[in-house]
């Protein structure tokens, strides 16, 4: 799916602040109280890390920028345990407001889950052991796919339909796409693909390379 999420390769956003070798881990208390929030909200939801990404891949502009890294953590965090039916939608404004001393009616139970739709938790690790070959070698042309399917992908926007040289066959990992709708791990091969600055954003580029970890399932051989 296109989304905010997908901004990698994209203009407007202002200059890259690289970060200071002795910026601490969170600038601020609440900010470790976020994560520890989410990995909560996580186990709690039932869900796992790629179902994480896929709901800060929905996250609107506003929810998944205007509050910062960490912000966007709890926004994910409160749409995993409202679809996880931990909490009722509005719930947590409810409270908020509550705790403001604004009277403010509880929106009731939250929904049950679809007992169709079981909920698997996070696997130790994404890493896997498969039997087939890798389709792809070192050295070898392979294009990126091009389409934009309407659930979860890794496969950033601006490398779709492009041409590049595979760098590095990495071991077979859970393919996020589908683990992150409780699809299936279906693990596949990892490839470090190199594309050319001039291949990805046109001849009056910059001259660098990009290289860009790509499932197997986002490649084709091209000649």
């Amino acid at each position: 799916m296109g989304g905010i999420a997908d901004m990698g390769g994209t203009s407007g956003w202002g200059r890259v602040h690289p970060p200071r070798a002795d910026e601490p881990v969170f600038a601020e208390p609440w900010q470790g109280r976020a994560t520890a929030l989410t990995i909560l909200a996580i186990r709690l939801s039932g869900r796992n890390i790629d179902a994480f990404r896929y709901a800060q891949d929905r996250l609107d502009r506003a929810a998944y920028l205007d509050q910062g890294y960490f912000g966007r953590w709890l926004n994910a965090a409160e749409l995993m345990l409202v679809e996880g039916a931990v909490l009722a939608p509005g719930e947590l404004d409810a409270r908020a407001r509550a705790l403001s001393d604004r009277h403010v009616e509880n929106p009731g139970e939250p929904a049950r889950p679809d007992a169709s739709a079981p909920a698997w938790p996070a696997a130790p690790g994404s890493l896997r052991t498969i039997d087939a070959a890798p389709a792809f070698a070192v050295g070898q042309r392979v294009r990126a796919g091009n389409s934009s399917p309407a659930g979860p992908t890794r496969l950033p926007g601006y490398v779709r339909g492009h041409v590049g040289i595979v760098e590095v066959v990495q071991p077979a990992a859970v393919f996020p796409d589908t683990n992150a709708q409780f699809q299936g791990e279906n693990p596949q091969y990892v490839y470090s693909v190199r594309f050319a600055s001039h291949e990805l954003w046109g001849e009056h580029a910059d001259s660098f390379a990009v290289t860009v970890e790509l499932f197997e399932n986002y490649l084709e051989a091209c000649s």
